[in-house]
Parts: C-alpha cells; sequence; structure tokens
C-alpha cells in the first residue's frame, strides 16, 4: 500500500513549508549536495519516524537524494502535519500518518511504515525499536542499525542493552554535544514557550512558572522563561542538578510546594507521573499544565479527569478541568508535547544541526554496522566536530587553531 496520509490536495501548502525550511537549513543543503553526489544511501531501505513536520520532511528527503529508499511516519499523533505529509507524498515519498491519530491508527502508520523491511531507522522515542523487538521481529534481519534522536529513546536503549535484550547498534544522537547543548537547551528552550504563547496568548512576566526537571531541556526552558519576566521554580530528584538551579537563581522546592504557588507548570522530565492528584488538589485557579517531555505521562490526564466535575475546552488545545471546589485546571495539548502538537517544534537553524547528525550517523552506521555489536553507540567525535564546523562555516565564523607547540605543550606530563 503507497502512502497513507489525509489530503493529498494540501501538497503545495506542505512542499511550501519544506522549502521555506530548507533554505534556513545550511548544513543540510551542504549535505543535499555532497549525497546527490555520492548516493551513499543509494539501495538502502530507511525508515524515518520523527516528529512529521517540516524539518523531518526535509531529511526524509535527503536520504532519498543520497539514493534511499524512504518511508515515513510520524512519533506523535498530534505533531504530523497533514499539508507536510502530503507535500512529501507528492514528491515521491511513502508516507503513513496524519494528524490526531487514534492509538490504534497511530501503530497501523508505524506497521506500514516498517513493511518496508528496513535497513536503517531514524527513531523518535524508540516506537519503532520496541516494535521490531516486539511484535516485528521477523524484520530484525533486514535491520543494519539505526539513530535515537531522543533523551527518552535512549534511555529506553540502554535498559534494553542493560537486559541484553537490544538486536542491533543504535546511535545515540541525543548524547552528541551538537545535540543537546544546542537543540535540547536552545531549541525546547525557544520551541516550548512558542507553543505555550501561541495557544494561551498569556503574559509570561510576573508569573510563577514551575519548570519540572533540570536537564539540558529543563535549563532552556527555565533560561527563556526568566527571559520573558518570569519567577521560576525548579522540582528536581537529583541533588546535582538542584544545586545547579540554585546557582542559576532559580528557587528550588518540591512539587507539592510548587504546585501551591505555579500559575505555568511545564514537565521536561522523561519519567512518568511527575503531576498528579497529590498536586492537583493544591493548584491555583487557572493553572496552566503543560508537558515538554516526549511521552503523554509525566502529567498524569487519567487522575485529571477522575477528580474533574466538569470538562471543557477553552481554546484550540486548552482543555479546562473543573475541581469540585469550583478551581479550573487548564491542559495544554492533551499532555503531549506542547511544541509540537501545540507549534511547529524547533526552530530550522536548531534541527540543521541535529539532522546533520541523523544523516550522518546513519551513513556511518552503513559502513560500520558489522563491527559494533548490539549496543548503544555515542556518535562518532569526528561527525560531532564536523557538525560544529560547518555550522560556523554557515555563520561565517572563524575560530583560532593550536599552533604545534600549543599540541605539544597540552600533551605532554612536563613543563
Amino acid at each position: 500500500m503507497k502512502s497513507i496520509i489525509r489530503d493529498i490536495s494540501l501538497a503545495d501548502k506542505g512542499k511550501q513549508k519544506i522549502e521555506w525550511v530548507r533554505r534556513n537549513m545550511p548544513i543540510l543543503r551542504s549535505l543535499e549536495e555532497d549525497f546527490r553526489a555520492t548516493a551513499p544511501f543509494k539501495g538502502v531501505r530507511v525508515v524515518v519516524s520523527v516528529h512529521l513536520e517540516a524539518k523531518t520532511a526535509y531529511l526524509a528527503k535527503l536520504f532519498a537524494i543520497g539514493g534511499g529508499e524512504v518511508s515515513v511516519t510520524g512519533s506523535n499523533p498530534l505533531s504530523t502535519q497533514d499539508d507536510v505529509a502530503a507535500g512529501l507524498v507528492a514528491d515521491g515519498l511513502d508516507v503513513y500518518a496524519w494528524y490526531n491519530s487514534t492509538k490504534e491508527e497511530y501503530e497501523e502508520h508505524l506497521n506500514l511504515a516498517l513493511g518496508y523491511k528496513p535497513n536503517i531507522i531514524i527513531d523518535d522515542g524508540g516506537d519503532l525499536v520496541n516494535l521490531l523487538h516486539t511484535t516485528r521481529k521477523e524484520l530484525i534481519p533486514h535491520i543494519m542499525g539505526g539513530c535515537e534522536e531522543t533523551t527518552t529513546g535512549v534511555l529506553r536503549l540502554k535498559a534494553m542493552e542493560k537486559e541484553g535484550v537490544l538486536k542491533f547498534p543504535m546511535v545515540a544522537v541525543n548524547n552528541a554535544n551538537c545535540k543537546y547543548l544546542f537543540d535540547n537547551r536552545y531549541g525546547t528552550g525557544q520551541s516550548v514557550w512558542d507553543g505555550i504563547n501561541r495557544t494561551t496568548n498569556l503574559i509570561v512576566a510576573g508569573k510563577n512558572v514551575v519548570v519540572a526537571g533540570y536537564g539540558w531541556c529543563g535549563k532552556g526552558i527555565a533560561m527563556r522563561a526568566k527571559g520573558f519576566g518570569a519567577d521560576v521554580i525548579v522540582t528536581e530528584i537529583d541533588p546535582i542538578k538542584a544545586a545547579e538551579a540554585v546557582m542559576d537563581g532559580y528557587k528550588v522546592m518540591k512539587m507539592t510546594e510548587a504546585a501551591k504557588v505555579g500559575d505555568v507548570f511545564i514537565t521536561v522530565t522523561g519519567c512518568r507521573d511527575v503531576i498528579t492528584q497529590e498536586h492537583f488538589k493544591y493548584m491555583k485557579d487557572g493553572a496552566i499544565l503543560c508537558n515538554a517531555g516526549h511521552f503523554d505521562v509525566e502529567v498524569s490526564v487519567e487522575q485529571l479527569e477522575k477528580l474533574a466535575v466538569e470538562k471543557q475546552e477553552q481554546r484550540k488545545n486548552i482543555m479546562g478541568y473543573k475541581m469540585d471546589n469550583g478551581r479550573w485546571i487548564n491542559l495544554l495539548a492533551e499532555g503531549r508535547l506542547v511544541n509540537l502538537a501545540a507549534g511547529d517544534g524547533h526552530p530550522a537553524e536548531i534541527m540543521d544541526m541535529s539532522f546533520a547528525l541523523q544523516a550522518l550517523s546513519a551513513k556511518y552506521m552503513l559502513k560500520n554496522f558489522r563491527n559494533l555489536g548490539n549496543k548503544v553507540i555515542d556518535v562518532p567525535a569526528e561527525i560531532d566536530i564536523a557538525v560544529a564546523e560547518m555550522k560556523l562555516k554557515s555563520w561565517g565564523v572563524k575560530i583560532d587553531k593550536l599552533s604545534g607547540e600549543q599540541k605539544k605543550y597540552l600533551n605532554s606530563w612536563a613543563e
């Protein structure tokens, strides 16, 4: 079956979006020239399961330009953009995804994409890997390896590796310097607030913003909240990250205390049940909840539903839940990734770096998969450095280099 999308008539609009990000992704444009000339993925079947919006579409097209047979699906039911999906189909790629798919439809789309018998997978959160190790084991002999985009996905892969059940190598793209230092911090920091602000149309300045989790994504969200003029509160389970948040100028407290004073709550931990009925009962009337972690389990929507005596859509992507004492608690984007389910995701210039890592890591996997073992591997340092160098070049920035004497000095133990 060739492509399952919502509406092919949206193709022109989708192609316009893809061309816009292409113009603003100079690293991928450079790789496009190289891939067109060298065809590194010729004859290779690639399945891409990343949030299906314009930047992802350009990555998928890059694999096709490099000679790959490419199948594309989404990684979140609310992040697929139907016009972008149509644009990809019009450009000759097979796509299985549409916006707001049911759980059953979402899984069907993943399985249809896997029907390509992929050699390389590009995963976001680990859904493809999970299927390949459970209901689609027959496809494992075709797999050379793949790349994982997210913190959540890498955690799942590490758990599989530890238990000895991972059946092929996976590159932890999320752990590359050019990913987490930029995508997780600056990309998440901006795109989360893009999603919140366009959805709520409320001011941030003067509000108490609670950020649950102070990893690189949490750092970016807190930094931007502070820039908007908010008072930032961080909740953490890691004493080192909590100490870092204090020294960065934020209040740190337990969620039970933060729940009493917070106006906006953003979860970004990668864990489940971060905000639950224990916290809902303390929250202010009008409190806003949203999630920036990969899965919709950080805010317990199930418990919120049970506590509510009334439920009412307040605006697009805002569901209000009335508590028994008359307070309203507002949940954005069903507790799914607010920056994608209620926005366009990270800026193109940020994803230029992350997706360059994906493309180059997939190319590395093709050449080296036989020697990597069934484990999670880091992005090779030379790829990380190459992406940083390409980014600097795109900005017209030049940096110094060590002299021979300086190299000798740094590699010597003597004075």
